[in-house]
């Protein structure tokens, strides 16, 4: 069965990819004097109040999932990008076998009231996902056998070898025990005043806007440049433009002509591929189970129109690797042809088609008795983006002669169509958990898809092959990095040979930002982190910003 884990990345993957602007009902206030005064404050757009908002920040099941990461913090950070890992509340970790993980704590750090933290709080915080099974959303607990501390030590034995799930353990958010542990029911708690260690505690809160200040006792309290940071309760795009805001996750079309616009020297965006955008194949049915007849479709189009029709030429067309390119070419095989990219060829595509038994007869693509190849694309309900490229690849069909019929479902229904593996293509999303076995897995591990008409978590084209679920396996079980990038490649190889999903496009992470108060902003030039505001990414990105000149 597949992990909460791999469910979390796959759905946070369709649903941030997707994601559009909310309705702003509130004009922000911004009470920060700029970079010329002595207080900064940043407006942030990211938050929901759906039409309002309630003081509910428990850092696993609240409202606030936003502001909740500028003020819990995690052992380590995961970049989901580039992969990179950042130390946290843990300062280094060993593996001593494929099936531990030694985590060294942080000393001198104190929780916001004041009272100091300790592995003691870490551990606590394990047992109480183990305890409250619906606060594990990461699903951590189906990788760990047991949890012990021992000076500023704390190791996290596996059920399993299983190194990949040190970097989804090590994201857990950490609570303090002594604010915690007299809660009766942690998973309705809302925890309206947090306890934090993190760089920003609870300011003032109302139904339609909330402020976090800077915590003065955070660890790294001169890092953090900015004083105060303002939540609206929801967010356009036209009133990230009109009110200013510093920072703002959104997809605005014209993003050149209206977020920059004549503030070209302080308003800036960065669209970084957060995941992939593909056609899954329902491999359970014919003619989709025929290895010709994908290759056929992979070769039929034409990937940079349909990128730039799906996101106005914001993203680039998807390597066939199923990497996220370039931000992850470290784990590129070198081997690949054009780094996995496939280019357009009608003539090979036709080819591939008749040797799966369908040729060309006039304008029509037949199959052995005449009849006319019949196939539907199935898409989101109101995920315009997915729908333009979508349409874009119907157009590109047709033309090669196929009839394609299109359904738009609503976004549960699409949802379930998959798991049941009731559908003949279908638009979904991989990749973006910065880690390699975790996104491979989602798209190839047959053990974590299901029978077709029984519920699937995973593995929803139904892809299987015995030897690609053991190099998963051999993956989870070595600490050798250089063993490890070669079962990477090898995988990489099998995605491209095997084609168990047709990959498109890139989804942008609409991030936009303004240097008119703070510079350092994460940027192509500089990736250290996603502009999105609701990851651990925030801490990072708050440690590294600096005043305006």
């Amino acid at each position: 069965m597949a992990t909460k884990a791999l469910r979390a990345t796959l759905l946070a993957a369709v649903g941030s990819l997707a994601l559009a602007a909310c309705n702003l009902q509130v004009h922000p206030r911004d009470e920060s004097t700029g970079s010329s005064g002595s207080t900064i404050n940043l407006l942030i757009g990211g938050d929901n109040g759906s039409p309002t908002m309630q003081r509910n920040f428990n850092p696993y099941l609240g409202t606030h999932r936003t502001s909740v990461v500028f003020m819990y913090e995690p052992l380590v950070y995961v970049n989901g990008i580039t992969s990179k890992e950042t130390p946290f509340l843990a300062t280094a970790h060993q593996q001593p076998s494929a099936s531990s993980v030694v985590f060294t704590i942080r000393s001198a750090v104190r929780w916001s009231d004041g009272q100091a933290f300790t592995p003691d709080d870490v551990i606590f915080t394990f047992n109480l996902l183990k305890r409250f099974p619906a606060l594990d959303v990461q699903g951590i607990w189906q990788h760990i056998k047991s949890v012990s501390a021992a000076g500023d030590k704390v190791t996290v034995t596996l059920k399993t070898p299983d190194v990949p799930a040190v970097q989804i353990i090590e994201q857990t958010l950490i609570v303090p025990k002594h604010s915690w542990q007299s809660i009766k029911d942690p998973v309705t708690a809302t925890n309206p005043n947090p306890v934090v260690t993190g760089p920003y505690v609870l300011d003032r809160f109302n139904p339609n806007q909330y402020t976090l200040k800077k915590n003065p006792n955070y660890w790294q309290a001169d890092k953090v440049v900015a004083d105060r940071l303002t939540f609206p309760g929801s967010n356009t795009q036209l009133d990230v433009v009109k009110n200013g805001y510093d920072w703002a996750y959104s997809f605005i079309p014209d993003v050149q002509g209206t977020w920059v616009g004549s503030k070209k020297q302080t308003n800036h965006y960065w669209f970084p591929p957060g995941g992939t955008i593909s056609l899954f194949l329902n491999l359970t049915k014919a003619p989709f189970d025929n290895l010709d007849f994908r290759k056929g479709l992979s070769y039929a189009l034409d990937r940079k129109t349909i990128a730039d029709k799906a996101e106005t030429g914001y993203v680039q067309p998807a390597t066939q690797a199923g990497l996220l390119l370039p931000n992850q070419q470290v784990f590129l095989d070198p081997s690949l042809p054009d780094g996995g990219n496939i280019t357009q060829d009608t003539s090979k595509a036709l080819s591939y088609f008749s040797k799966a038994g369908f040729t060309r007869r006039g304008n029509a693509l037949v199959d052995k008795s005449g009849h006319q190849l019949k196939l539907t694309l199935m898409v989101p309900s109101g995920y315009t983006d997915w729908l333009q490229g979508v349409q874009t690849v119907q157009q590109q069909l047709r033309q090669i002669g196929i009839n394609v019929g299109l359904q738009t479902p609503q976004p549960p229904a699409a949802q379930q169509a998959l798991q049941n593996g009731n559908f003949d293509v279908a638009v979904s999303a991989f990749g973006g958990s910065g880690i390699p076995h975790q996104d491979f897995s989602l798209l190839l591990d047959s053990r974590l898809g299901a029978p077709v008409g029984k519920q699937s978590n995973g593995d929803f084209a139904h892809f299987h092959d015995p030897k690609v679920n053991a190099l998963l396996d051999q993956l989870k079980q070595t600490t050798d990095t250089k063993k490890q990038l070669a079962i990477i490649h090898q995988l990489e190889h099998v995605v491209y040979d095997q084609v168990p999903v047709v990959a498109l496009f890139y989804g942008g992470l609409w991030g936009l930002y303004s240097t008119k108060k703070v510079t350092g902003w994460p940027s192509q030039h500089n990736p250290y982190a996603p502009l999105t505001p609701w990851t651990s990414a925030s801490l990072l990105i708050m440690t590294k910003l600096q005043k305006a000149k």
